[in-house]
């Protein structure tokens, strides 16, 4: 009876100190957290002034030019709805296959997605260029007898975004919501009342949990095929063409390989700081990062053997003209973006094989970054070489980004840090329901 009694004692503390500690990171902002936040939102007011800039002058203050007219805007619509899909199926994929360590990240992956989701739905208006007319995209009756193309790939974006921001939001919301009644009961005046209506009255009965984890199952195993789906959409704007270098059967789970790797990569690199300023080491533990660093080392390695038979495919088919983009790409005038981008997801992510490196913090940090500029790199090659080479010599032309473009493209990653830097003062960071079933 006594050892009962100390064990039952020992979770009633450890959910209690989990409540608090929580609840501490959502607390009055250290110094750290405000010189975070002050640079985040000043390179976002950087990418706010650019495209202010670029509205007011014209699509002429883009680097765009005929042949390249797809540039540093679409290569940041595609990096950053990979970064979104990613982090929903992490979430839900390892809530399928019931892995533990998910419960340590999936309140931060699901917040990117997010947030990453609302980023990247700002470049297609961007790339538009006449930014007031973006309701043209939306089929609706008009007294413009104006009708969308359903063949054109910018509304096949349209439908990609705005349904998968639905779904990852709805399932975001749905996970937090015993959380947030969590929060409800250890606050106090207006917080209180906010946080009342957003957990919609729960109690914590039976039947509510009952219902709870039905749809929470319902909503992970919905969103599992839909992320595959709506990144295979994005990936067909390349597909569908018969531009050398893009027309090819292997981009749909190229793209959703590459998306996941670039996901988890961002999750390391979100969550490594986040547990030191908050904190929060007792929750998030060298195990969590090893197991969430062989999923990076798993995906990188699929990415990778992608590539692989991406180049097979071009010398194999014997047309001149996908080995001669192919070529061009490691020899060509974007040979050193190439060469970077190999090493950043194919090479690089190989130290994850040893221990030591799984296990040291730092290391994973360093890694996740430059995965992440790899991936970027990655899109950019993709678009601009087939763009800039293609079949007529005489069409042939060279892009390089303007100054307007590497101000909003760091005004994305202002306002994507800005947002989550926002979202870990004002909801739990962690999963404190999955944390305390896990304990148990």
């Amino acid at each position: 009876m006594k050892s009962e009694k100390v064990v039952e004692r020992t979770e009633i503390n450890y959910k209690e100190q989990l409540e608090r500690d929580v609840l501490a990171a959502m607390a009055k902002p250290n110094r750290w957290y405000w010189v975070a936040l002050g640079f985040s939102a000043t390179c976002f007011l950087i990418g706010l002034i650019s495209w202010g800039y670029q509205i007011k002058i014209g699509m002429g203050t883009a680097g765009l030019n005929n042949p390249v007219g797809w540039g540093v805007y679409i290569t940041d619509f595609v990096f950053w709805v990979g970064i979104a899909h990613s982090g929903t199926l992490i979430s839900a994929v390892l809530f399928l296959f019931r892995a533990k360590f998910r419960s340590s990240f999936n309140r931060t992956a699901e917040a990117m997605t997010v947030i990453a989701v609302m980023t990247a739905g700002l470049f297609p208006l961007i790339h538009l260029g006449r930014v007031w007319f973006f309701y043209w995209l939306f089929p609706y009756p008009n007294q413009r007898l104006l009708w969308v193309n359903f063949r054109s790939p910018l509304i096949w974006d349209v439908f990609a975004v705005s349904t998968y921001l639905t779904v990852s939001a709805v399932f975001f919301y749905v996970g937090m919501i015993p959380d947030l009644a969590i929060v409800r009961r250890l606050t106090t005046g207006i917080r209180k009342k906010i946080y009342g209506i957003l957990s919609l009255g729960w109690q914590g009965s039976l039947s509510e949990w009952m219902h709870y984890n039905r749809l929470y199952l319902f909503l992970a195993a919905f969103a599992t095929p839909l992320v595959i789906s709506v990144h295979s959409v994005v990936s067909w704007d390349f597909a569908m063409s018969v531009i050398p270098g893009w027309h090819t059967t292997i981009f749909a789970p190229y793209f959703v390989a590459g998306a996941i790797f670039s996901g988890t990569a961002m999750v390391v690199t979100l969550v490594i700081p986040m547990r030191k300023i908050f904190s929060l080491e007792k929750y998030i533990t060298l195990d969590h990062f090893e197991s969430l660093a062989k999923l990076l080392l798993l995906t990188s390695l699929i990415v990778t053997y992608s590539y692989i038979v991406e180049l097979g495919i071009a010398f194999y088919s014997g047309n001149v003209f996908e080995t001669a983009i192919f070529k061009y790409r490691m020899m060509g005038d974007y040979k050193i973006l190439y060469w970077i981008m190999i090493s950043c997801n194919s090479l690089i992510p190989l130290l994850v094989f040893f221990r030591k490196v799984r296990r040291s913090l730092p290391s994973l940090l360093i890694i996740s970054l430059l995965a992440n500029v790899g991936m970027w790199f990655e899109r950019f090659i993709l678009i601009v070489t087939s763009l800039a080479k293609d079949f007529d010599p005489y069409a042939w032309g060279l892009y390089k980004p303007s100054i307007i473009e590497a101000g909003i493209t760091l005004g994305s990653f202002g306002m994507f840090f800005t947002f989550f830097l926002i979202f870990t003062k004002v909801l739990p960071v962690l999963s404190m329901t999955e944390l305390k079933e896990e304990h148990e």
